[in-house]
């Protein structure tokens, strides 16, 4: 029977989980920075050719929809509510690629959902 345990190496094994504790909490504090500066951002997109903008935050909230006077016409007002969801969905596609891209560079391509 040998003598001594079973126990080689010391702290080797503790050292390497010390090493990746601090690089998540890393990881993680580079990810709320860069959500804050995500949701401080805005973004703009237009629809019917720059009759209807519409501009949200990263937070994904409409900050404000402008209407050109001359896309105004009683006639079509139907048209001009689909140009305003086209523009405040584009605004959000914008947004949403701006938070993947974001979070892709950080993670170095790993696939992680938040």
């Amino acid at each position: 029977m040998a003598k001594g345990g079973g126990f080689r190496g010391g702290m080797g094994g503790g050292m390497s989980q010390m090493s990746m504790m601090k690089q998540a909490q890393k990881m993680q504090q580079e990810m709320l920075k860069m959500q804050q500066e995500l949701e401080a951002k805005e973004y703009t997109a237009s629809a019917g050719g720059g009759a209807v903008t519409a501009v949200i935050s990263g937070k994904r909230e409409v900050l404000q929809v402008n209407i050109d006077p001359e896309a105004v016409d009683p006639e079509e007002v139907e048209m001009l509510q689909d140009m305003i969801v086209a523009a405040v969905n584009e605004a959000l596609r914008a947004a949403e690629k701006d938070q993947a891209d974001g979070y892709s560079k950080l993670t170095g391509g790993l696939n992680l959902s938040f």
